[in-house]
């Protein structure tokens, strides 16, 4: 019985797919951490609800992601042909979870959501209603019907902005209940690179999108256009990190999070060699979300440190990065299994 449970609680886990979550942890992270380092002001409570409700809004996209590509016949490759960072989870095709089941399951999770941001809209004001909205539409129409965002050659554009700017403004508003050109250009970088993120994601299933109609970018431009993508994504990522500290936009300290340049530089030398083989390009997808980890845990860092310069409260300080450990730190296990 309780090995059964347990075998249950497995087959969840994989199915809420938690190692593709950090997009949504990082800009809310970041977003709280520069209000505190620039204004000085931070709510435990406030950021602790916000990432909460971030994290159960993207399991909720993943499970609304793999039940609607399952009902449109999506990601039918066998699981040992598989590229193991892209595409669903598998629990459906593979009978382990039912779809009335997890279907239940995300509607749950954007229940709690909605909740959650009913909540903070009447504490803090009505512009969290806004971001919230924004951030359920992307999250909920990405491949539900009748809107099939991803179906469409927008949706990576949708997630761009959803994964940078409105999930770390949300962030930031919760906190200094106003917004700022500072954490917009801040935060960008990190929905520049889940763009890079999804591009590299849906090489490996070209195919597969494209017999089932669901028309991404990569669908309808092809792999090669795909590759080419990438790699621009990340010289404006890199660029505008780059331009913005040197102009002191965002705290000059952000240049730490360039650590991550050796790392997309042997992620686009695998892309180029094997972006025709979904298997071999694997370790591409690998290093496209260690560089997104980096370059996004480097410009936390940078208002971490910027915060302490400023003579902030170690204690809030602390709170915040204790916090991102507790969400962030088992998004990392699965991906340590496959290497």
């Amino acid at each position: 019985m309780s090995e059964n449970f347990y075998q249950r609680i497995l087959v969840w886990w994989r199915a809420f797919r938690y190692h593709f979550v950090p997009p949504s942890i990082f800009p809310a992270t970041l977003g709280a951490t520069i209000s505190w380092a620039v204004n000085q002001t931070f709510n435990p409570i406030i950021f602790f609800l916000v990432l909460f409700a971030v994290v159960i809004n993207h399991l909720a996209l993943n499970m609304t992601d793999d039940y609607y590509d399952y009902k449109h016949s999506v990601d039918q490759l066998k699981s040992g042909e598989k590229n193991p960072y892209t595409g669903g989870s598998g629990t459906l095709s593979s009978k382990q979870i039912q779809p009335q089941h997890m279907r239940t399951a995300f509607t749950l999770c954007y229940t709690i959501t909605i909740i959650i941001g009913i909540y903070l809209t009447i504490k803090i004001g009505w512009p969290i209603l806004a971001f919230g909205l924004i951030g359920i539409f992307c999250s909920l129409f990405y491949t539900m019907p009748p809107i099939q965002i991803s179906h469409h050659g927008i949706g990576e554009l949708t997630q761009l902005i959803n994964f940078g700017t409105i999930i770390g403004l949300g962030s930031y508003y919760t906190q200094a209940q106003t917004i700022s050109l500072e954490v917009f250009l801040a935060t960008l970088p990190l929905g520049i690179m889940l763009f890079s993120m999804i591009t590299i994601n849906e090489i490996p299933d070209y195919q597969t999108d494209k017999q089932a109609g669901k028309l991404t970018l990569i669908a309808r431009y092809g792999k090669k256009t795909g590759v080419k993508i990438y790699i621009l994504s990340w010289i404006i990522t890199y660029t505008l990190i780059i331009i913005a500290s040197t102009l002191q936009l965002i705290t000059p300290i952000s240049l730490i999070s360039l650590a991550s340049i050796p790392l997309v530089y042997r992620s686009i030398k695998q892309l180029k060699q094997h972006y025709d083989n979904p298997i071999e390009m694997a370790p591409a997808n690998l290093d496209m979300i260690k560089a997104h980890s980096i370059t996004s845990l480097g410009l936390i860092a940078a208002y971490a440190i910027q915060s302490l310069i400023n003579g902030a409260n170690n204690q809030q300080l602390a709170i915040i990065l204790i916090l991102l450990a507790i969400f962030y730190i088992p998004a990392v296990f699965p991906l340590l299994k496959k290497q």
